[in-house]
């Protein structure tokens, strides 16, 4: 049967590549197998460089992992790689970028701390947006988005205060990211059992819908103010908006529209 998925180094392209695929397609001819590829998916990773060269024991410009460990540990260490770059695209390797992952992982823990009881809505929206976000995301491999979005989860839940709920399904979220990490906090929530036998969160479809959008005002078809309106305001309630916007006041002196275009929840275009 063939692999899943394949994962590795590209200057593991040719060889690697060559002779798997070279045997696969000879055990087809003897009618062995049934398939002529070996792999389903590829990803080839990035090369990290250091001042601009790729590391390589020969040039001795390699950093040591065991001090940074000691120092960081072995998650924020993973954290940084991963939140660093796409993993197909070249990594630049600076120590300032772990030493900001090991700040947040610091700041996620301080969250267990102060748990409250009630449910925030707008923690709850985030969550649910970032649910949605990062299970896509590390669905494709975006590794660094779905850290962004955690990030993001997390300043929300320092504004708004999160109860168990949400901040177990943020642990859960980081798990494959930071395993250790999350492991333990997920014992000190009161739960006897790994975190990697917790069923994968899913979001509520009807929490992602925006209460508010922004609008994009045009007169004459040019871009001239923007504003933002709940969802579904009226055409009455949207124009009377858009004549106390102070941007489009000077538009509307001494002359009436015309024609007013409305694209709902997207422009709306001012004749005059």
């Amino acid at each position: 049967m063939t692999v899943d998925q394949y994962i590795g180094g590209i200057e593991h392209a040719i060889l690697h590549l060559l002779y798997s695929r070279f045997f696969t397609k000879f055990f087809q001819d003897l009618k062995l197998i049934d398939f002529s590829e070996p792999f389903n998916k590829l990803l080839t990773q990035g090369m990290v460089l250091k001042d601009g060269e790729v590391m390589s024991k020969s040039k001795g410009n390699i950093v040591d992992p065991d001090s940074m460990i000691k120092n960081y540990g072995a998650d924020a260490l993973r954290l940084f790689i991963l939140f660093a770059a796409p993993p197909e695209t070249e990594l630049e390797w600076d120590e300032r970028g772990l030493e900001g992952s090991f700040k947040f992982l610091n700041r996620v823990w301080r969250i267990q701390e102060n748990l409250k009881d009630q449910v925030d809505p707008q923690a709850l929206k985030s969550l649910h947006k970032a649910i949605k976000k990062v299970s896509q995301d590390y669905s494709e491999f975006k590794f660094n988005t779905a850290i962004a979005s955690l990030m993001e989860l997390t300043n929300v839940i320092y504004q708004t205060g999160a109860n168990k709920q949400i901040f177990s399904t943020l642990v859960i979220m980081l798990s494959p990211i930071v395993p250790h990490f999350a492991e333990e906090l997920w014992e000190i929530l009161g739960n006897k059992e790994s975190i990697f036998k917790a069923s994968w969160p899913k979001f509520d479809p009807a929490l992602l819908v925006e209460e508010t959008v922004e609008l994009v005002i045009q007169v004459n078809g040019k871009v001239r103010s923007k504003i933002s309106v709940e969802r579904n305001i009226s055409e009455e309630k949207l124009k009377e908006l858009i004549q106390q916007d102070e941007k489009l006041i000077p538009w509307f002196e001494g002359k009436s529209p015309k024609k007013i275009i409305i694209v709902p929840q997207k422009l709306v275009n001012i004749v005059i």
